[in-house]
């Protein structure tokens, strides 16, 4: 199959991307970015777009793909409710809109987030927005979707964070990660790129996954 992957810069795109590039049922990737990754591997063509706010004069590159994973994201940590909803919302609206004019038989993963808003009344500004992102990609005629409510991501082998507090984190934690697991909401990077490729492969009932869930599809064939 033939996958679109956004956010391939920040560590969960990078993890998709990874398992993606490992798997014989992901034969093209097409990463969409705002600068080049420079990545040389013979499945990897890059659309480099510095304004996700606006799709429509790339919207002929995106035909013929049977999937896009979108990874793209930001914390809400000291951002206001109108930036977040931009690069949460309208950003995404507008790559799913340019996609189902011109692929509406694509299978659109989105990462959301463990308690995601769907009612979209909640207190917690960025739960609210991830929720009326979810409603709109449920809703806006894909042939499938999937949210991916992601609670913690355990990067394994060579997925490192941007931050470097967070990479000495996960060193440290490294050793109870079993323990971890067993009672948090946690799935690795590996599970997660098995995961969304599964959710293609094999068409799931339920399209709002949360961290068991995601963890369960990553071992499902």
């Amino acid at each position: 199959m033939k996958v679109i992957i956004t956010g391939a810069t920040g560590m969960v795109g990078r993890s998709v991307l990874n398992q993606c590039l490992e798997s014989d049922n992901v034969q093209e990737v097409l990463l969409i970015s705002r600068t080049s990754l420079a990545l040389n591997r013979p499945k990897i063509t890059e659309l480099v777009h510095p304004d996700f706010s606006d799709f429509s004069q790339v919207q002929s590159k995106l035909c013929g793909y049977d999937a896009c994973f979108h990874c793209m994201g930001i914390s809400s940590f000291g951002v206001d409710e109108q930036d977040y909803n931009h690069i949460t919302y309208d950003m995404t609206y507008a790559l799913a809109s340019a996609l189902v004019n011109v692929s509406p038989q694509i299978t659109f993963n989105y990462l959301s987030g463990t308690g995601a808003d769907s009612s979209e009344q909640g207190s917690v500004m960025w739960a609210r927005v991830k929720g009326k992102t979810e409603n709109m990609l449920l809703n806006i005629g894909f042939a499938d979707a999937y949210m991916f409510r992601l609670g913690a991501l355990f990067p394994e082998r060579d997925i490192k964070s941007k931050t470097a507090l967070y990479n000495l984190l996960y060193t440290g934690l490294r050793p109870f990660f079993p323990i971890l697991k067993k009672v948090m909401p946690i799935t690795t990077s590996e599970e997660l790129g098995r995961a969304m490729i599964n959710s293609i492969m094999s068409p799931q009932t339920l399209k709002i996954l949360e961290n068991d869930d995601i963890n369960q599809l990553a071992i499902d064939t």
